[in-house]
């Protein structure tokens, strides 16, 4: 079926039993190439397991508890169908993750429209969620903004702390762009702080420093951000001439990963926030 070899061994044993038994293998398989799912996938992986692990009645049973909380039959294979696990939790997992949103001051139609969104969200824990709008709202965003964020990028639910609060120092605290500024285009949270925002940042502030750019006229953050690298290229760096290979070192040069036995930091070194490794 052309199924990759490194999905083999996570479709012969899984967390709760092996794989074996033909009839019900085929059938299982039969099922979710009939829905569609790319055997190279590990979409296909997920499904598959779902409908040999799980009887017919216990599937059902789990659509039901969606439906009881808002959700169409319809919107419920829907979300399988971006990520076959949401048939895997127990009624009290979904139902907990339903109602701890809706404490996060979203209304039902708006928590049923965030799991169709991101069904994945519905792994982070009750605390976890938690924890993560006590640190919203503690960084500065109103509940509203809060909630505003969330139903445009679910993902955010399953921040860590940490994370989120170096994000946003960075891009506020160093970068001096606004927290309105993020509410508008909470997916640059889920940017990497090193590969994406630190090079292309150095850029710009590379094109301050040069006189290229006013310092009081940083572009918005979904134009730096926001964009393909070919995209950023041709907007901050390609049409500056005699400095594009200087621009080019500075952006690839940051891109880099550390290298084994080394680990990467992030300091200021005359105004330009910059990667260095260290022993």
């Amino acid at each position: 079926m052309g199924v990759p070899q490194r999905f083999l061994f996570s479709l012969l044993v899984s967390e709760s039993q092996p794989v074996c038994g033909k009839e019900k293998f085929e059938v299982s398989v039969k099922k979710v190439v009939e829905m569609g799912f790319d055997p190279t996938t590990s979409k296909f992986v997920q499904a598959l397991h779902v409908f040999y692990e799980m009887s017919e009645k216990t599937i059902e049973d789990k659509v039901n508890v969606y439906e009881k909380l808002g959700f169409t039959v319809e919107e419920v294979w829907e979300m399988f169908n971006k990520w076959p696990y949401s048939l895997k939790f127990s009624e009290k997992k979904i139902t907990q993750t339903f109602e701890t949103l809706k404490r996060c001051g979203l209304e039902d139609a708006e928590v049923v429209s965030v799991m169709k969104k991101r069904p994945e969200c519905m792994r982070a824990s009750e605390e976890k969620i938690t924890n993560c709008v006590e640190t919203f709202l503690g960084i500065g965003f109103s509940g509203e903004e809060f909630v505003s964020m969330v139903k445009c990028f679910p993902t955010c639910v399953g921040l860590s702390a940490e994370t989120v609060r170096k994000k946003i120092e960075f891009l506020v605290g160093e970068m001096k762009w606004s927290l309105k500024d993020v509410v508008v285009i909470p997916p640059v949270l889920g940017y990497s702080l090193e590969k994406r925002m630190v090079p292309r940042c150095n850029v710009i502030r590379a094109l301050v420093e040069k006189g290229v750019m006013r310092r009081d006229g940083i572009p918005p953050m979904s134009s730096v951000l926001a964009c393909s690298d070919k995209v950023f290229l041709n907007r901050f760096v390609m049409k500056h001439g005699k400095l594009v290979p200087e621009l080019m070192a500075i952006f690839a040069g940051n891109k880099k990963k550390g290298s084994p036995g080394h680990t990467t930091t992030i300091k200021n070194v005359k105004g330009l926030l910059c990667l260095s490794s260290v022993s």
